[in-house]
């Protein structure tokens, strides 16, 4: 039984199945995929801080005293297919997906009875977006299903009432935001809450201590679900299930508690934007060394895309899903259930990450640079003559190697064209019998 104190919330052990999946899908996507403009604050950088850019993008294109409300219509997602969604997202390789439930605009994803008139029920599709989103991916696939929430709504009245009176009244968090978090539990029970957007306010203002009490003692998902560390100020790396830190997070080195790297596709924008140029996209190469440096050091890595207000995944997010999945058919042993080595990178040869499978007493040396000698130099490994095996992933025969004195191999790669390698943007050399 976990009481709502931060003491007890923090010491109950994260469901095993997070760490094990290393690879998630964030998906942002709600009425800020209408202006598709600039980034997925549109509302607050048009409206509050006044950005030229917004302000002219608006008077350019819309009549005088359009609203941001008036998005709301426009929000139609005619070519949502959550099966095809649901069929991209398996083919990514990736273990869960979070979808944002309501970022912070407040247009909840579900006909939430907490939020009239600005819900995708009532406005804009007509469709319950997350309960259509969650059946696909439970029949389809084997995904865990989560869903980002955000606390706090930039411009909602009652929150922007307990603000001015420093938050020593708590209307919006009663009336709001903590009844659309049990109603999102108890009627799509996710695997993951990702909260998010603390509105400045510290966490006893959000009752999260309660909430999560509840969450781990009494809810539907009480046993399989996961928590991130956003629930109120100060919180952020120090309270609740696994840490994000900070947005795109990766700090190359291991970390004592479970972390997650949150990060986009797009390197400016989480929600789509249709002034992004080709360049704005990190490549499949950018990606591949994320997840590597991500999942060697302890971290899941969750990558964002940002679909379309009609409702499609557009294809340049598509293709660098699908290649992320297929490099992950090949070096998937190197990345799921793994834990951290006792060296995350190598000390000889730059872009060379390291992973460990306990079960067979593995060690997965993953290089990014396939060396032009021939021959790969690893500093760590402790190789033993007559014992140590070197495969490459994907390879059938064994690969030759030497020892370099106490600590280190040279590894001799097999001589393959282009064509014939296993895969591309990154290799694994699965090392067995090392000390």
């Amino acid at each position: 039984h976990y009481e709502p104190i931060w003491d007890s919330l923090d010491a109950r052990p994260l469901p095993a199945w997070f760490d094990e999946a290393k690879f998630g899908i964030f998906i942002h996507w709600g009425v800020f995929s209408v202006p598709s403009f600039g980034s997925e604050w549109f509302w607050w950088y048009w409206q509050k801080e006044k950005r030229e850019p917004y302000v002219k993008f608006m008077e350019a294109n819309y009549p005088p005293g359009f609203s941001y409300e008036d998005f709301g219509p426009l929000f139609t997602a005619e070519f949502f297919d959550p099966n095809q969604w649901a069929d991209i997202l398996k083919a990514s390789g990736a273990k869960y997906v979070v979808l944002t439930s309501k970022h912070h605009e407040g247009f909840t994803l579900w006909g939430s009875k907490y939020s009239w008139n600005w819900n995708a029920v009532d406005v804009g599709p007509k469709r319950d977006l997350v309960a259509e989103l969650a059946t696909s991916v439970r029949n389809r696939t084997d995904l865990h299903f989560g869903l980002y929430h955000s606390l706090f709504e930039w411009f909602n009245p009652l929150f922007l009432e307990d603000a001015t009176h420093v938050f020593k009244t708590r209307k919006f968090p009663t009336s709001k935001s903590l009844p659309e978090l049990y109603e999102i539990v108890t009627k799509y029970q996710p695997e993951i809450i990702w909260s998010d957007g603390n509105g400045n306010a510290p966490d006893t203002y959000w009752n999260s201590t309660g909430f999560l009490a509840w969450l781990y003692n009494d809810s539907p998902v009480r046993d399989t679900v996961v928590t991130n560390d956003r629930w109120g100020v100060g919180s952020i790396c120090t309270h609740g299930g696994f840490y994000t830190c900070s947005d795109r997070y990766n700090p190359g080195h291991l970390l004592p508690h479970k972390w997650e790297n949150c990060m986009t596709i797009d390197k400016r924008s989480w929600g789509y934007r249709r002034d992004a140029q080709l360049d704005d996209y990190l490549t499949i190469e950018d990606l591949v060394k994320q997840l590597v440096e991500t999942v060697s050091c302890g971290g899941n890595l969750l990558m964002n895309i940002g679909p379309t207000h009609d409702g499609r995944i557009a294809v340049v997010f598509e293709e660098r899903l699908r290649q992320m999945g297929a490099w992950l058919k090949v070096n998937g042993e190197a990345i799921y259930g793994t834990k951290p080595w006792r060296a995350q990178n190598d000390t000889l040869t730059p872009e060379v990450w390291y992973t460990f499978n306990p079960t067979e007493g593995k060690v997965n040396a993953i290089f990014l640079n396939w060396p032009v000698s021939g021959t790969l130099e690893l500093g760590e490994p402790q190789a033993r003559l007559g014992e140590t095996q070197v495969k490459l992933a994907g390879y059938k025969e064994l690969l030759k190697w030497v020892a370099l004195g106490e600590k280190g191999i040279i590894i001799a790669l097999p001589q393959l064209t282009p064509k014939q390698l296993p895969c591309q943007w990154g290799w694994t050399l699965q090392l067995t019998d090392i000390n």
